[in-house]
Parts: C-alpha cells; structure tokens; sequence
C-alpha cells in the first residue's frame, strides 16, 4: 500500500539561534536568509531553553559564553529532557581551547564552529546538519509506520498517547480516544482466505484515513483492532466522527466479493477539559466501551464521557 503523503510532509526548517551577541544574530539573519529555514533569535540563555521546548526545532546554533547560564549548561539541560534531546545543536562559539571543544561534544554537540566563521562553511555545515536531520526523521518515521496498512503503528501511538494526555493535562483542553475493532473477522480469513483479510484491512485503514481530521492520530492498533487518537475534540464530536466511520464502512461495496459485509465496532473515552484520569485508564475505558459495542450487537459505537466527577456512559447505534 502506498504511503499517504501527510506521513512524510516536510515542514519548514525551524534553526534557533542561542547567543547573547544581537550583531551575530543581525549578520546571521541577513547571510541566510535565502535558506530554506525560518530562523529564531534569542539572546538570553533562559529564554532560549523555553522556545526550545516550545518549538522543538530542527537546529540548535548555540553560544557557550554567555551571561548567566552559560553554553554548555544549555546544551547539557537540551540532551536531558526526552522532548529536547535529539534535537542537533552545533556550537558556535570564540572560544576555542581543544578542552572546551571535547566538553561540547560529549555533552552532545553535533559540530563546533569557531568565531569568528566563516558564512560559507556556516552555510555547508547547516546544510549537512538539516538533511542528517531530515534523513533520522525519515527512518524514525518509517519505524513507526505499519507496513500493512500506511497508518502509524503501536510504537507511534504510545509515543503520541503520553504526549497528547500529558498536553490535555497542562492546558485542560478536550482529547478524545477511539479504538475500533473489526466484527466477525476471523471469518474473513477462514472464507476468503488471509490475503483477503489483509486487502479489508487496507481498505479500513484508507476509510479511516479519509474521515478522520488533519488533526487525528490514527494507528493500527494490532491485528484487527484501530485507535485514532483526537487532540482537542470533545466526546460527542469523537462519537460522531466514529458513527461517519461505522456508517461508512457497513454501506462499503467490496470489489469481487458481492456478498461480503464487514463491520466495525467502537469504544470511546473523550473528555471535555480537566480530568484526573490517567494514561491508561482513558485506554480501559476505551476498551470496555468496544467491548460493550460488541456485547450489545456489534456494529455500533459506545462512548464515556470522563471528567473530574467521573465517567458518564452514551451510546450510539
């Protein structure tokens, strides 16, 4: 199955400058700007830590001597945190003692460039860094990826479910989690045999794919089983998109197979704004919601709505 292109789009190039020189950024900001990257400036050590962690960048220019908290204790903090850590930092600094070039790199310094620079060599070692960079997302990005179906795979939706309750947490905002489950599948392959059972869970994959939202996380959550994971989406707004998916796929025509009728169940666990739930207990309730689906007739979708007073049941059909 072809890869969807949204797997693989490539944004803008985010490089952010940390040096307390305002002439350094000036000269950079006028020499590069014919670069494919949107340049970030700050001259405080302090605020240069906050945008790192707001932006995640692809490229960190750094400056070891600086007011306050110098260079290297920058660097040492970035590699540190989970969300900051892969992120490439070269070191662009006068100071040029061999000692403080191996302090650098073994904090993690991907290069160390001297000043004063040279613009060109700048230039081909940014170059270098951003398609390094770009190639190491390119692989991670295919790891995570199922083979199958095009969708993110288990290890991506893991990832990106800490993430977005760890975000829902921090700014009280909606989230809404969705597992579905294919009905009767066993008797696709048992019928038709597995490499029909494979063609239906493409053709699930690219009808979820098409319904959900740019927003939308979805994944193949193992064998027959889905998840889209929805960022700042409410528990009626995740019931409805499950019905469009529900809805759509019980009308699906399959080519070759006239008789062939396949259906999909839903669980949902969705909140509006604050809530004490943890990680895995929006997975449980999710999972006792599709099991609920399947007890009471399958080919239907069963939510709850949790939230600081605990979870309320809805349903739909």
């Amino acid at each position: 199955m072809t890869l969807g292109v949204e797997h693989f789009h490539e944004s803008t190039p985010i490089v952010l400058v940390i040096d307390d020189c305002a002439d350094v950024h000036r000269l950079l900001t006028a020499r590069l700007c014919n670069e494919v990257m949107e340049l970030v400036c700050e001259t405080s050590a302090e605020v240069g830590l906050e945008r790192a962690h707001q932006l995640e960048p692809t490229l960190i220019l750094l400056d070891l001597d600086m007011p306050g908290i110098d260079g290297f204790e920058v660097l040492r903090r970035l590699k540190e945190e989970q969300s900051t850590s892969e992120i490439p930092v070269i070191v662009l600094s006068g100071l040029q003692s061999p000692n403080d070039k191996v302090t650098a790199f073994d904090l993690g310094a991907v290069d160390y460039i001297t000043k004063p620079f040279d613009l060109m060599e700048l230039r081909v070692r940014l170059r270098s860094a951003l398609k390094m960079r770009r190639l190491i997302q390119m692989l991670a990005q295919r790891a995570q990826i199922d083979g199958l179906t095009g969708l993110w795979n288990r290890a991506h939706f893991d990832d990106r479910w800490t993430e977005e309750t760890k975000r829902a947490a921090r700014s009280s905002s909606p989230l809404s989690l969705a597992i579905f489950d294919l009905d009767n599948f066993k008797q696709v392959n048992d019928t038709y045999g597995h490499p029909a059972g494979d063609a239906v869970l493409q053709g699930v994959a690219r009808l979820i794919q098409k319904i959900a939202r740019q927003a939308d996380i979805a994944c193949r959550y193992g064998g027959e089983e889905f998840a889209v994971i929805m960022p700042d989406t409410t528990p009626e707004q995740a019931l409805n998109l499950c019905e469009r998916i529900r809805a759509a796929l019980d009308e699906t025509d399959w080519p070759g197979k006239p008789n062939r009728h396949i259906t999909i169940s839903a669980g949902v666990a969705g909140s509006e704004g604050p809530t004490t739930i943890g990680r895995d207990e929006w997975i449980v309730q999710a999972d006792q919601n599709l099991y609920r689906s399947k007890s009471e007739g399958r080919n239907r979708a069963s939510m709850t709505k949790v939230n600081g007073a605990g979870p309320r049941l809805a349903e739909a059909s």
